[in-house]
């Protein structure tokens, strides 16, 4: 029984109307009802007519999580089923391909589950519960999940920036079933990698770039490469599989690459003679640079610079100087393949960042192929923000 509706500012309803998911403190007029944080709200315009319904958190900026348009829904066990079964019959290739057992099953916003996310690594799931919305269904949404994919074990990385500002605490560990291997090897494409669900980055890999390290595998045979931010190794991995010369692995994480060694032993490339550099990537690509070294391609899949729309300037410059760098390390019609993460930084302010670089650094750049997340990361039309992963392969001269 819904007990409480949030009235909207006249004028403020158009977002809601267009079915985006969030509505911001700053659109709501007053709040009848008293109530509690996590709890189901109606949400009316403001000639109190309803327009949607979702989860009410006054800790948080995005002060309703809408989760439904339909007035006859309710927000119980059976729409969480409906949910997260549409998600998972989203991934249906994915789940019978032969040589492929990881990616991502629920992405959140995208598939009506807000803040959810759900990573499948072979037999276990990595869940990250990052709203408010999904907290407070949290044993709902877990007993769902064994059910519909009856899993090794899930375990959970709720952890981040993203749960502070919905007024929640950090929650890592195992929730269901078996306790993880520290490392569990996963198959991409045919390629095996070790990953660590753990303590890795995102929930342990980068399953976004699973498409984009197929695509561009075709610009490195036979070609000396730079393959900054490495981390463990999957652009590389891919790199010596397609016949690359030799790669430099750069990262400043030490573990990370020690993980990327192992991944490229596990896939017979154990002989090569690869480098890998734990260093800053900005200073180290200074250096090369200085000393005049140079490469036929540079791959740049740095970490999210901008968290936020205040950060974007900062971010820009950021993304400025890695691309002058990657620019200048290039050989004549060498392939520059960049990327941002950043979902605060549009894709057209990305090309216009690599255009102020290009013209600092004196080369004459030709995009040659646009890259974005794998299909297990889709975009909602009326939720943009599900795009954030801008890449971009270029032929420098």
């Amino acid at each position: 029984m819904i007990t409480a509706q949030v009235i909207l500012k006249q004028g403020r309803e158009k977002s809601v109307v267009n079915r985006h998911p969030w509505i911001f403190s700053g659109a709501i007029g007053r709040v009848e009802g008293n109530p509690a944080n996590g709890d189901v709200v109606d949400v009316w315009n403001s000639k109190a007519r309803f327009v949607g319904r979702g989860i009410y958190n006054d800790k948080s900026q995005i002060q309703v999580r809408l989760l439904t348009w339909n007035p006859n829904d309710a927000i119980d066990e059976d729409f969480w089923r409906r949910r997260l079964r549409r998600a998972i019959a989203g991934r249906q290739a994915l789940l019978e391909a032969p040589d492929t057992d990881a990616f991502r099953l629920v992405y959140s916003e995208a598939d009506g589950v807000p803040g959810f996310i759900a990573d499948q690594y072979g037999t276990w799931l990595v869940v990250q519960f990052l709203s408010l919305a999904v907290e407070r269904y949290r044993q709902t949404i877990l007993d769902i999940l064994v059910d519909l994919v009856a899993p090794q074990g899930i375990y959970d990385r709720s952890e981040g920036e993203a749960r502070e500002k919905e007024g929640l605490v950090s929650v890592t560990g195992p929730v269901w079933g078996e306790i993880p291997p520290d490392m569990i090897e996963i198959m991409e494409n045919g390629h095996t990698f070790l990953v660590d669900i753990k303590l890795g980055q995102k929930t342990g890999f980068y399953l976004d770039q699973r498409e984009n390290r197929q695509k561009v595998s075709k610009y490195l045979f036979n070609k000396e490469i730079l393959n900054a931010f490495a981390y463990t190794g999957g652009f590389s991995v891919y790199a010596a599989y397609a016949g690359a010369k030799r790669i430099m692995n750069v990262d400043s994480s030490e573990r990370a690459l020690q993980i990327a060694e192992r991944n490229m032993r596990r896939n017979g490339f154990g002989d090569r003679e690869d480098i890998y550099a734990v260093a800053d990537v900005f200073e180290i690509m200074r250096a090369y640079r200085d000393n005049s070294w140079k490469f036929d391609v540079v791959i740049l899949d740095p970490p999210k610079f901008a968290h936020s729309k205040r950060h974007v300037e900062k971010a820009t410059q950021g993304y400025k100087d890695i691309n002058l760098l990657g620019m200048k390390l290039l050989k004549p019609g060498g392939v520059l393949v960049t990327f941002s993460c950043s979902g605060a930084v549009s894709a057209d302010l990305f090309q216009k960042v690599l255009f102020g670089a290009a013209v600092d650094a004196g080369r004459h750049v030709q995009i040659i192929e646009r890259l974005s997340q794998s299909s297990d990361h889709p975009v909602l039309l009326t939720y943009p923000e599900s795009e954030y992963l801008k890449g971009l392969v270029c032929r420098v001269w």
